[in-house]
């Protein structure tokens, strides 16, 4: 019976650190030869992290991921690898190296370059041209790159087709959004099901800058079923055992593909590679897999901000954090997930009450901190808030108390934080959610001061579903039940509100998903039953507040679209169809 042993290297890898890079790539390789692993691929650029971004336009960091491609060879005897790397010929190309028993013994160019969302790969990369097929032991597999594989028509029908590929590996580094791991699954499914092809595919994991990725790596059978899958936001070997044999029983009963088939040559497709035999064992042992269930939808996103927040900081040379906490819910919700990345002696907590600040806020803080076990300052602003009201009293005389005092708080707040990152080298994290960062309620230089910014792409209303997923998993109220009860408050004036000054969250949410990651317009938002002043008032908060964006620490990508990196909107812009 032909079979393969296929492993699947979702690992963890930062960009520009060639050495840690090539060191976990050897490290999952021994693993695979012990295992008993015939090929073992990794994720798309694995050699320089990714992405690597104007990095690229440095003649010498190519330079570098060439070498460290070269001295990986020795580590290939005995398996085949296939490793993601810049490969260099008359251009630069997103490439992937079949290394094949200490040779490479072939290099396959990235087809569809993606240039959108978060993406720009044109930038950067020429496109590939030819489709390739490899053969190990008589049986026939395809490599391509991320993107090439979301196209019906691609080189995965190709490789399969003309190239009578059994097998198409597919090497990403796909983010995450929310839910995507479930559409990736049943793309693929199709994919693999249409071709009459087991596709297997591996993702990174971890956190670089504003993206998260999930791993989620998979293997699906001829028929779109799960063969296996690895875990998410984790490092891990999944090996399978693949019987080929299946592929051919299904492709008898295809006749669209024989038709198909006749219609092309096969040398006008695909380049067919035939690898020298690896040593065959006696008796091959049958690899153990596993299909690790996808996470809950709310669990998943706690997840993503977890490892998001752990490797931003641990990536950067930091050690610890700190946040002004409030006794509200979004530094709550923060802090809760600082802790869980970096543990809570790494967590440092501020509270800073000002004459505004209720007693119940103040009690909630501490509460919280107890809970969490971090360490936990209260440095008041009273004296310092009347010293700026002081001083600025004959410039600011015959006016009447504003906006302009509430966000001298929030800035006196934000000076304090950065005081204490620099003498104690910690990283302030900014805990604005996206609701507020859309609609500019927030302070510039203030609230919005910060290295990271956990919750940036996290709607309000999806703030509470965490908090609430947190204390379930914990078993008590870790985030203090009157901090989820009570009404959002910035406490910046006698009984204010959030509803003073924006829509219900639960009204406020939904226009601003339409707005910002749909782009549907004002007059469709409106045909949803919203009201037409409220939508008018939303959009006008939105477009009037990019200024505030630009200044804002980058933070965790969440949803389908997140501010920065994939929303582009000029600042000075007189366009308005709500007007």
């Amino acid at each position: 019976m032909r079979t393969l042993n296929l492993a699947l290297g979702q690992i963890n890898t930062i960009v520009g650190d060639f050495e840690r890079n090539f060191e976990k790539i050897v490290e999952f390789i021994e693993k695979a030869k012990k295992a008993g692993v015939e090929i073992i691929a990794f994720p798309e650029l694995s050699i320089t992290g990714y992405p690597p971004e104007d990095l690229l336009l440095k003649p010498e960091f190519i330079d570098d991921n060439l070498k460290y491609l070269e001295k990986l060879l020795p580590h290939t005897a005995g398996i085949t690898a296939i490793v993601g790397f810049v490969d260099r010929v008359d251009d630069i190309f997103n490439a992937a190296a079949i290394l094949h028993n200490k040779k490479i013994a072939g290099v396959y160019h990235k087809i569809f370059l993606p240039n959108y969302g978060v993406f720009d790969e044109d930038r950067y990369f020429q496109a590939g041209e030819k489709v390739k097929v490899f053969s190990l032991n008589d049986i026939w597999f395809g490599v391509n790159i991320c993107e090439d594989i979301w196209y019906p028509g691609g080189p995965s029908r190709d490789q399969a087709l003309y190239g009578g590929a059994e097998i198409i590996i597919n090497i990403s580094s796909s983010p995450y959004h929310y839910g995507k791991a479930r559409d990736r699954y049943r793309m693929l499914s199709v994919r693999a099901a249409d071709n009459d092809v087991i596709v297997a595919y591996v993702n990174l994991v971890g956190g670089q800058d504003e993206l998260v990725f999930d791993g989620n790596s998979m293997v699906v059978s001829e028929e779109g079923r799960l063969l296996a899958k690895a875990g998410c936001f984790e490092e891990q070997l999944l090996m399978v055992t693949l019987n080929p044999a299946d592929v051919f029983k299904k492709r008898l009963h295809d006749p669209r593909r024989r038709k198909e088939k006749r219609l092309v040559a096969v040398e006008e497709k695909v380049e067919r590679i035939a690898l020298p035999p690896l040593p065959r064992k006696a008796r091959k042992e049958k690899l153990a897999s596993e299909i690790i269930d996808f996470l809950d939808p709310t669990a998943e996103v706690y997840r993503a901000l977890v490892t998001g927040l752990r490797d931003y900081v641990r990536k950067n040379n930091f050690q610890k954090v700190v946040l002004g906490i409030s006794g509200g819910i979004d530094s709550a919700l923060v802090a809760t997930i600082a802790v869980d990345a970096l543990g809570h002696e790494n967590v440092i907590g501020v509270s800073m009450p000002s004459s505004y600040t209720s007693s119940s806020s103040k009690s909630d803080a501490r509460l919280l901190a107890e809970n969490l076990k971090i360490k936990f300052y209260e440095i008041p602003i009273t004296n310092l808030y009347q010293a700026y009201l002081k001083e600025l009293e004959p410039i600011f005389q015959g006016r009447e108390m504003d906006i302009t005092e509430e966000n001298i708080q929030a800035r006196i707040r934000g000076n304090l934080l950065m005081a204490l990152s620099n003498k104690f080298g910690w990283l302030v994290l900014a805990t604005g959610n996206k609701s507020e960062v859309s609609v500019g309620y927030c302070t510039l230089y203030g609230d919005m001061v910060g290295g990271f910014s956990v919750i940036k792409d996290v709607p309000k209303t999806m703030v509470y579903e965490l908090a609430q997923y947190r204390n379930h998993q914990a078993g008590f109220d870790l985030i203090p039940e009157n901090i989820l009860k009570k009404a959002p408050s910035a406490e910046l004036r006698p009984d204010q509100k959030d509803t003073d000054s924006l829509p219900p969250y639960d009204v406020l949410d939904p226009i601003l998903r339409a707005y910002v990651e749909e782009d549907i317009s004002f007059e469709d938002i409106v045909s949803r039953g919203f009201e037409e002043e409220a939508v008018k008032r939303v959009i006008r908060m939105v477009d009037g507040n990019e200024y505030k964006r630009r200044q804002a620490a980058p933070g965790i990508k969440i949803t389908h679209r997140a501010f920065g990196k994939e929303r582009r909107f000029p600042i000075t812009n007189r366009y308005n169809r709500s007007s």
